[in-house]
């Protein structure tokens, strides 16, 4: 398997792996005395930001824009670059160690790179799904894409995965992560897969779609969001050759 796929050996040891007893308030230092509710970012490198700054991964930016937005709520980075289903499913306890409000669920994609079988990915993201609604965490779904070049049959098969799930559990559902960011030569670095900060800026917009309605007690549903404090305004409604190859066929969906 890494002969097939050289470069995940290297996204392994290459970016922010968090370890049990490990907390990052993405964007800020952690105060103990922080009792705001937690959204967590639960996924792969993707998530733990890659070859950018702590700060210009995706959750600390995020952070920043739900700050703009006047919501009070601290985001926690729980992205272990390589992770795979199965290693998101081990890591599922520590997750919910910091009783998280929400949980952005982006896991998979290391799966489909390596060619992992649909039906144990499937399993996975299942059984972690299950334990944290039953933990009563909100969780938003990300979903993944794989170039075609991995044959019809797989690319369907692991695609379906995504909004198969949202459909049976109930999810907030983001139809693609790297939606607007994927294969661009601008928007990604070298690599042609992870995003540069503009690009995170990018997947920041695309996840608020989905995640300031949860927040916001979306269809009539009681709102999660804390009281905001008198005076604040109300929130608004409302690479190798091979990756930069996989990158530019991804563009061409």
């Amino acid at each position: 398997m890494w002969r097939k796929h050289p470069y995940l050996c290297c996204v392994v040891v290459s970016g922010l792996m968090l370890l049990p007893g490990e907390e990052i308030i993405a964007g800020e230092t952690p105060q103990a005395s922080d009792t705001r509710p937690s959204i967590v970012a639960f996924g792969d490198s993707l998530t733990a930001g890659l070859g950018v700054s702590r700060e210009d991964a995706y959750p600390a930016q995020l952070q920043r824009r739900l700050k703009e937005l006047h919501y009070q709520y601290r985001v926690i980075n729980a992205g272990a670059s390589g992770d795979t289903s199965a290693g998101g499913l081990r890591r599922v306890p520590w997750v919910l160690k910091s009783k998280p409000a929400v949980v952005i669920l982006e896991l998979g994609a290391n799966d489909g790179l390596r060619g992992l079988s649909i039906e144990q990915t499937t399993k996975n993201l299942t059984l972690i799904i299950q334990q944290l609604q039953e933990a009563k965490v909100r969780v938003v779904l990300a979903g993944m894409k794989l170039p075609p070049n991995y044959g019809q049959d797989y690319t369907r098969g692991f695609e379906s995965i995504y909004p198969a799930l949202a459909k049976q559990y109930h999810l907030p559902f983001i139809p693609f992560f790297l939606e607007g960011v994927a294969a661009s030569p601008t928007l990604n670095q070298a690599d042609g897969i992870h995003p540069t900060k503009e690009g995170y800026r990018i997947v920041v917009e695309q996840v608020l779609k989905v995640l300031k309605p949860v927040l916001q007690g979306a269809e009539g549903k009681k709102p999660i969001a804390p009281p905001r404090l008198m005076g604040t305004q109300p929130p608004p409604r409302g690479n190798p050759r091979g990756m930069r190859d996989m990158a530019e066929a991804i563009g061409r969906w």
